[in-house]
């Protein structure tokens, strides 16, 4: 990416994460979410879901992923701001998108939204430094 180029209106490439088991219970594990409807299916459907689910903290690992890898090594997100909607369940695929808003002095201001077959499972904005605070 030429951060010379960017423009307000910009698209990010489109990313697209397949949604697994292994993938909800490790997320869930790693950020020690030990919510049972995050690692045990029957549990899950009890609590009225028909498998278990992603959980915030996965989502917003896999956001700042998706941030970082378009806007380079160099960069530092500086502000994330995040909705969950339509949850992520095994089988499904999320695709993440995103627009730039706003760009500033090295700031980039990004627009996203990861949408999986149900719709929506996150929205939000986030503030990116290209140059990783380095001035």
């Amino acid at each position: 990416m030429n951060a010379t180029e960017l423009n307000v209106g910009d698209a990010l490439p489109t990313l697209d994460i397949p949604i697994n088991p292994r993938q909800i219970v490790s997320g869930a594990i790693a950020s020690q979410d030990f919510e049972n409807v995050h690692h045990d299916k029957a549990a899950a459907q009890a609590a009225g879901t028909p498998d278990i689910f992603m959980n915030i903290l996965t989502t917003n690992g896999i956001v700042g992923r998706y941030l970082t890898d378009w806007a380079g090594a160099e960069a530092r997100i500086k502000r994330i701001q995040l909705r969950l909607g339509a949850p992520n369940f095994p089988g499904d695929t999320m695709v993440l998108s995103g627009e730039i808003t706003a760009y500033e002095e090295g700031v980039v201001e990004v627009s996203f939204k990861g949408k999986n077959a149900m719709g929506n499972h996150v929205t939000g904005t986030a503030s990116v430094d290209l140059n990783g605070g380095a001035r």
